[in-house]
């Protein structure tokens, strides 16, 4: 009994260790570069796993298609026991003259009361116009769903580079914050001890004391805004919210300058966006769609043969004793001679959409040329804007420097550095947003060119 009470103990105190080790295991954190999040999104993403699902989906349709040429084969059995058999009537022959105009007469045989039988039968189509088209066009809903899948992958891939540039954005925005806390609270450290001295006004720590709360408070909405953005880029890729993971691009690494020459000599760069070819593909599919309702004036031509065997008896105890087998082959030739007008006016309708899709080909030309050049022009915008900033921002830091001085020497005012301060955080914020609207216009540019596969 001791021996039993010990087992158990050693077990629930094993129990214990291997709960609480599991409950302080921290969850593994990943690394992502952005490409490892683009790849990432095509794996995980639900809408990139939905179109891979629709190109299966057209593999199969275009296996059925072809089923439709290939031989097909069905088999029947049927028992019928009749509880009451129908009469067979006619003229009565049993008396002479038969007279066609007497009252018919039942005869005494008819129905059997048991039938019990088995058939084979099959076709092969050997001519459909129809049949030949489709062909043709499942090949181009396949090479559709194909190229539908491309542009949800370049989708996602604009999704995540976004949002990974904005956590990026933000971890940089946090940082400058840092330095700014950090300079400024040496300055109201400063401050606050030369006041004890009775050298400056305590209205001079009440302004800096503001600006320090200030910037605390911008740097704690900032992290919230992080962790948000965190989970905007997790959601982008298909990642569960609560994983932890760690991005390890550098926005230093990122060139913006790339591939800039190319955008100013590229005339047909609508020939290069998954758009432009997927309207291609749908008027191919329009074409085909005319093609085939042209094909339904012509015959079709059908083999078909068959066997059965039938098994038949007024009493089933001799129902199985005889059999009566039946076979036949032959052939089938359907004709289309008049529909009323329908299938001449069913194609006037597929040739007008044909049409109607040429059209929307023509004006997607002007339209993606249209956005390659707007995005062009506001990704040089951007590009001059954040250089801008860029120095502005050091302009304002020198300016800051040199009024920390004056002030500390005692030849400049407190407010010129409250002024100088408010002007640097301005331009932190400038160039912040600079920063970002340039990395997300060079996101927009790239996808504008079909540079994004």
């Amino acid at each position: 009994m001791k021996i039993k009470h010990t087992l158990i103990t050693i077990l629930l105190l094993g129990c214990g260790l291997l709960q609480g080790y599991a409950q302080q295991a921290p969850a593994p954190q990943l690394n992502f570069s952005l490409q490892d999040c683009i790849n990432y999104a095509y794996q995980h993403q639900d809408s990139v796993i939905n179109a891979g699902l629709d190109v299966k989906s057209a593999d199969y349709k275009v296996k059925e298609t072809i089923g439709q040429g290939l031989p097909q084969v069905s088999g029947s059995a049927s028992f019928q026991d009749y509880l009451k058999p129908p009469a067979t009537v006619g003229p009565n022959i049993f008396v002479t003259p038969i007279s066609l105009s007497a009252p018919l007469v039942q005869f005494p045989f008819g129905a059997v009361k048991y039938n019990n039988s088995f058939s084979l039968s099959a076709s092969q189509l050997l001519f459909s116009g129809t049949f030949l088209v489709g062909l043709q066009a499942v090949k181009a809903y396949k090479e559709l769903s194909q190229r539908s899948l491309t542009r949800t992958r370049i989708e996602a891939n604009v999704a995540v580079t976004k949002a990974y540039y904005q956590v990026l954005v933000s971890n940089e925005q946090i940082k400058l914050l840092d330095a700014n806390i950090t300079q400024l609270k040496q300055q109201l450290d400063q401050t606050t001890q030369q006041n004890k001295q009775g050298f400056v006004e305590k209205i001079d720590v009440d302004r800096l004391t503001v600006q320090y709360n200030n910037l605390v408070t911008n740097r704690e909405n900032t992290m919230r805004s992080l962790i948000l953005n965190y989970e905007m880029l997790k959601f982008q890729m298909g990642m569960p919210i609560l994983q932890e993971m760690y991005l390890t691009d550098k926005l230093e690494n990122i060139q913006l300058d790339k591939n800039i020459a190319e955008t100013s000599v590229d005339t047909t760069v609508y020939r290069s966006r998954i758009e432009y070819s997927l309207l291609e593909t749908n008027i191919k599919l329009n074409e085909l769609n005319a093609k085939a309702k042209k094909a339904e004036f012509l015959p079709t031509f059908t083999a078909n043969g068959g066997f059965g065997e039938v098994y038949q008896e007024n009493q089933f105890k001799y129902l199985y004793d005889h059999i009566y087998p039946n076979s036949f082959i032959g052939v089938t030739l359907n004709i289309p001679i008049f529909s009323g007008g329908q299938r001449i006016n069913q194609l006037r309708q597929l040739n007008i959409a044909t049409q109607k899709s040429r059209n929307d080909l023509y004006d997607a030309k002007n339209a993606l040329s249209l956005q390659a050049s707007s995005a062009n022009i506001t990704f040089y915008n951007s590009l001059q804007s954040l250089n801008t900033q860029k120095s502005s921002r050091e302009l304002a830091a020198e300016v800051l420097h040199v009024a920390t001085i004056k002030y500390q020497q005692g030849v400049g005012s407190s407010l010129e550095v409250t002024q100088a301060e408010t002007d640097f955080e301005t331009a932190d914020n400038n160039y912040i947003q600079a920063l970002y609207n340039a990395l997300i216009s060079k996101v927009d540019l790239d996808k504008a060119y079909g540079r994004i596969k």
